[in-house]
């Protein structure tokens, strides 16, 4: 079970304290507490419709349906006041499941929006920053492409480079593999780890396909859509040869659950 222990400093990563997140009168997760680390990739894994991008999405403040708290190096999220939490918005980037890139636009174009609105960079240095985050995942050149003339790989990589350009210290990937054929989704998680090294990026990431799972996490959460809370924490490999739950077992090892389970 996720929690929170005493010797976790107040300013060290990401803290998330008893968060309850719901629609209406409906429960979607109850009671959740966990810590990720600085420069760690921290999955968040469970069935579909356990509520993992409901989570993500309180988590970067595109939603507030609950109780609890959630900070970022000691800052509250939700009791900032309006300049203190646009400051730490722009300290997170985030790639959305769809990418969510403007189809009107270039790449170059698209990695170049948030720095346009949120820097007071000239063009000309915004054009090397462009060249810079392309570069790093593995985009070179494609400054002028369309959306649509890339492929599925190429394009998370796209989105991947518009969400490092304002050189974040947090990185959220809301299935950052779906939809890609399994070399592709090894690459993209070759370049994840890349990233998160070279910019010590503390990357939080909501996925159910395991070989992601196994190939990034560093530590992790197990959401469970009966209890609706967090019945297991920690490094997914060990979970899955250790967990105490039949359900986290069977989740890791692709193993039918038993009904009395």
């Amino acid at each position: 079970m996720a929690e929170l222990t005493s010797d976790i400093a107040a300013d060290d990563g990401v803290i998330v304290r008893d968060l309850t997140m719901r629609f209406g009168d409906a429960l979607v997760q109850k009671d959740l507490c966990f810590h990720i680390q600085r420069a760690s990739i921290f999955v968040i894994m469970g069935v579909s419709g356990c509520g993992k991008s409901t989570l993500l999405r309180h988590m970067i403040d595109l939603q507030h349906s609950g109780n609890g708290d959630i900070s970022f190096d000691g800052q509250r999220l939700w009791s900032s006041d309006r300049n203190e939490r646009a400051a730490l918005q722009r300290r997170i980037g985030v790639l959305f499941q769809s990418t969510a890139l403007w189809s009107s636009m270039t790449v170059g174009e698209n990695v170049a929006l948030p720095l346009q609105l949120h820097t007071p960079l000239r063009p000309g240095e915004i054009s090397d920053q462009v060249a810079f985050k392309l570069a790093l995942v593995g985009l070179a050149g494609q400054e002028d492409k369309m959306p649509s003339e890339l492929s599925g790989g190429m394009q998370k990589r796209a989105g991947l480079a518009r969400a490092i350009a304002l050189d974040p210290d947090y990185l959220f990937l809301d299935e950052p593999s779906a939809g890609l054929d399994p070399i592709t989704s090894q690459r993209l998680d070759a370049l994840i780890l890349r990233l998160r090294d070279a910019l010590q990026l503390s990357v939080i990431a909501v996925t159910h396909e395991l070989p992601s799972i196994f190939t990034i996490a560093d530590d992790s959460i197990y959401l469970d859509n009966q209890t609706h809370t967090a019945i297991a924490h920690g490094d997914p490999c060990e979970l899955a040869r250790h967990s105490t739950s039949a359900s986290v077992r069977a989740f890791l090892n692709r193993e039918p659950l038993d009904d009395d389970a």
